[in-house]
C-alpha cells in the first residue's frame, strides 16, 4: 500500500510516520514546499503521477487566532486543500483521511460531544474546518473524518510550553474555564491507521479518554515531573485572545466504540509516557 502524508513535518505526520515505518507499506511525505495543497493543478499532477491509495491530510492553519485576520488564507489551507486533496483522490479511487478539531462546535453545552452533534463554529478557524469537513464527504466518498482536540506530540504544544515556562517562573497563571482532553499523536495515530486498515469510512471523533481544564493539564505535567511551581487558575477574561475558544468541548468518541473500538487510552496515561519519551 501507498499513502501520501501530506503536512508530513508536523506533529501528527511525524508520528502517523513513525508508527507506519514499523510496516511495509510505502509513505511518500509532502510539506508545503513539496507539494501546496491549495494548488488544484499541483494536486492534480502529483496524485496522477504518484498513485496513492491513501491520503493522509495533516496540513492545517492551525494558529487559531492568526486565522482570525487571514480568512483568506484559512480557508485556502483548511478548506480549499482538503477540496483538492479530495477530489484528486476520487479521480483515482484513492481514499482521503481528513482530520479535523473541535473547534467545530461552540463549546457552549456542558454536554459530551458526538459525531451526531450539530456543529456550530465561533471561529474562523472552526468554520474553515467544518467547510473543509463538507466538501470531503462531498466529493469523496471513501473518506475517514477525525476530529479531534488538544493534540500533543513531537512539536510546539502546550506541554513543552508548559515545562520551558516552568524554567524561569515561579508562578504561572492557566485558564481553567475551557474544558476538553489533551490527546497524543500516539492515539490519534493509532486510530487512524485501525481505520484504514479496515476501511471503515465516516466521520469519527477520537481523543484520549477523560477530562479536565488547561489548569489541570498543567498542573498534571508539573506532578509528573515532580516540578515545585505555583499554579493559579484564572478566567479566559483573563487572557482575552482575536479567536473565540469553546468553553466545553469534550468529543466523545462514540462512532469508534459502536464499530472498530475505542482503543484511546485516559488523558494521563498517555501524558505520563510521553513526558517519559522526552525524558528519555
Amino acid at each position: 500500500m501507498k499513502i501520501l502524508i501530506t503536512g508530513a513535518n508536523g506533529q501528527l505526520g511525524r508520528e502517523i510516520q513513525k508508527q507506519y515505518g514499523k510496516t511495509d507499506v510505502e509513505l511518500l511525505l509532502t510539506d508545503v514546499t513539496d507539494l501546496d495543497i491549495t494548488d488544484v493543478l499541483a494536486v492534480n499532477k502529483y496524485v496522477s503521477e504518484n498513485k496513492p491509495d491513501v491520503i493522509i491530510n495533516c496540513a492545517a492553519h492551525t494558529q487559531v487566532d492568526k486565522c482570525e485576520s487571514q480568512l483568506d488564507l484559512a480557508t485556502k489551507i483548511n478548506t480549499i486543500g482538503p477540496k483538492n486533496l479530495a477530489a484528486a483522490a476520487f479521480s483515482i479511487g484513492a481514499e482521503i483521511v481528513q482530520i479535523s478539531t473541535d473547534y467545530v462546535f461552540d463549546g457552549e453545552v456542558d454536554k459530551n460531544l458526538t459525531e451526531f452533534d450539530e456543529p456550530n463554529p465561533k471561529s474562523v478557524y472552526g468554520s474553515t474546518k467544518l467547510e473543509g469537513e463538507k466538501l470531503v464527504r462531498a466529493l469523496n466518498p471513501k473518506h475517514y473524518i477525525v476530529r479531534t482536540a488538544w493534540l500533543y506530540g513531537d512539536g510546539g504544544n502546550f506541554v513543552k510550553t508548559m515545562l520551558k515556562l516552568s524554567k524561569d517562573h515561579d508562578e504561572l497563571k492557566v485558564v481553567n474555564d475551557q474544558i476538553g482532553t489533551p490527546t497524543s499523536t500516539v492515539d490519534l495515530a493509532r486510530v487512524i491507521i485501525k481505520l484504514v486498515r479496515e476501511k471503515n469510512y465516516g466521520l469519527f471523533h477520537c481523543t484520549c479518554k477523560g477530562v479536565c481544564s488547561w489548569y489541570d493539564f498543567a498542573l498534571e505535567i508539573f506532578a509528573i515531573r515532580n516540578i515545585n511551581i505555583k499554579v493559579t487558575p484564572c478566567t479566559s477574561e483573563e487572557f482575552p485572545t482575536a479567536a473565540k475558544r469553546p468553553k466545553y468541548s469534550v468529543l466523545r468518541n462514540y462512532m469508534l466504540e459502536l464499530t472498530t473500538g475505542d482503543i484511546t487510552r485516559d488523558w494521563k496515561e498517555a501524558l505520563k509516557e510521553y513526558l517519559a519519551d522526552l525524558d528519555a
